[in-house]
């Protein structure tokens, strides 16, 4: 069986496109994100010879070694349990836990450009506020 790890927040929104491509990912997929980091969408840049990652267009510290919101990778699951050291560190400055998760699994060159080369937008970063409920419509399970 193949598994793929891809980490949710609930302050996204998401396109079923998506989970085609992640459904495609060998080792570590990654695809622009919307919404996110002051821009329009934030995305891994692509050389259009070789078909590889060779930087990012990034609104926020563009120049880390992987800058790419949470919702810009998934990773294959055999990956991860082969790498038992891999984690997440609590003392890590925001912003750079994902440059720090994905250097325990692959390289800017390994790297998977999904989303028809990295040209599609399928997630974005649309945050979840509080609602604002003013009234209750009885008899209603909600």
């Amino acid at each position: 069986g193949k598994g793929i790890v891809f980490f949710m927040d609930d302050d996204n929104t998401y396109s079923i496109k998506l989970f085609e491509e992640i459904a495609k990912v060998k080792k570590v997929g990654v695809w622009p994100v919307g919404l996110v980091g002051g821009l329009n969408a934030e995305t891994p840049i692509i050389d259009q010879r070789t078909g590889k990652v060779t930087g990012y267009k990034s609104g926020w510290k563009p120049d880390r070694p992987f800058a790419i919101d949470m919702a810009g990778f998934a990773i294959n699951v055999d990956l991860i349990l082969s790498k038992p050291e891999a984690q997440f560190s609590y003392k890590m400055e925001k912003g750079l836990q994902e440059s720090e998760f994905l250097s325990y699994f692959t390289t800017k060159e390994e790297l998977e450009p999904l989303a028809d080369n990295c040209t599609k937008v399928y997630v974005w970063h649309t945050r979840t506020e509080k609602p604002s409920v003013n009234g209750v419509v009885p008899g209603l399970e909600v």
